[in-house]
């Protein structure tokens, strides 16, 4: 008996080691960013296609000219789930509260890799999973272009997630199961898909709201864009794959401009906020993110 007590002991000591060690932050490699440079312009138009703002914007900013929220990245927007709430953090250039002090090493970890300047794994319910797969360049136009943005110091709040959700090492196991860099929709596509396709499954996460998830909160590739319960518990995100979504190209391209449908309605709720960053693209991409969405897999009578 002692021997076998030993033995479990000892099982339970390694097993343990290696889940720590397994779930580990992991680093992202500084020889994709060699020789390139941030780009401010370039920079705004991939804020814009990430819907930063819709998120990291305090609750009560004021419009500007174009009725769009300042972009005052102080945070504080809270976003309810199944798993408690989680609140946006402040990443304005500040350097106390907001992103100000961090590197562009640090950023661009964050972003990509879900992991803090603390070595702490970020909880994702910042899409990283998706940004993971954006273009170096990219993300270093969109970090020169946060550097732009005004400091604000309001501090940020704490995410409200009962046991064993406050568990940030466990984000890591998290990450081995539902972390890829592959693309969900293969095959070969024309330039104007794939262009669609690194819009909506990289840039703009489109699968993070119209994709439904499992227990543990991983995306269901199966069911990509197939529609899923609202986490705020009113209604439900509509199925936007072929199989429920018939407007044409053309539809979908408009929409996306000015929030318009085909049947004179306009984008309400949280898409009236992803309207406002779509808008900012340019014709050609909001093209190839409509061209895209006719070659996803189509999945019928998902949203009643």
């Amino acid at each position: 008996m002692g021997r076998l007590l030993r033995w479990t002991a000892l099982i339970v000591v390694v097993g343990a080691a290696v889940g720590w060690f397994v779930t580990g932050p992991d680093s992202l490699d500084p020889a994709r960013f060699e020789g390139l440079t941030g780009d401010v312009a370039r920079g705004a138009t991939v804020f814009a296609a990430a819907g930063c703002a819709s998120c990291h914007t305090a609750p009560d900013a004021g419009p500007d000219a174009d009725g769009v929220a300042l972009p005052v990245l102080a945070g504080g927007r809270s976003f309810a789930s199944a798993f408690g709430t989680f609140v946006a953090p402040n990443i304005s250039s500040d350097p106390d509260v907001g992103i100000g002090a961090w590197t562009d090493g640090d950023i661009l970890t964050a972003i990509m890799r879900g992991v803090g300047p603390d070595g702490a794994h970020l909880y994702p319910s910042f899409p990283y999973t998706a940004y993971g797969r954006a273009s170096p360049q990219d993300m270093l136009d969109l970090v020169a272009y946060l550097r732009t943005l005004p400091a604000d110091a309001t501090p940020n709040q704490p995410h409200q997630l009962a046991f064993p959700f406050n568990i940030r090492r466990a984000v890591g196991a998290w990450k081995l199961l539902y972390r890829r860099d592959d693309w969900t929709v293969q095959g070969d596509l024309t330039d104007q898909q794939a262009r669609g396709r690194y819009l909506s499954e990289a840039l703009a996460h489109c699968g993070e709201c119209h994709t439904p998830r499992n227990a543990l909160g991983g995306l269901q590739p199966g069911q990509w864009l197939a529609g899923a319960p609202n986490p705020s518990g009113q209604g439900r995100i509509p199925n936007i794959t072929p199989g429920a979504l018939q407007w044409t190209e053309g539809q979908i391209a408009e929409y996306l401009k000015s929030g318009f449908t085909p049947e004179f309605d306009t984008a309400g709720g949280e898409m009236a906020a992803v309207v406002r960053n779509t808008s900012r693209l340019s014709d050609d991409d909001r093209l190839a993110i409509a061209a895209y969405l006719k070659v996803v897999p189509p999945v019928v009578n998902t949203t009643p």
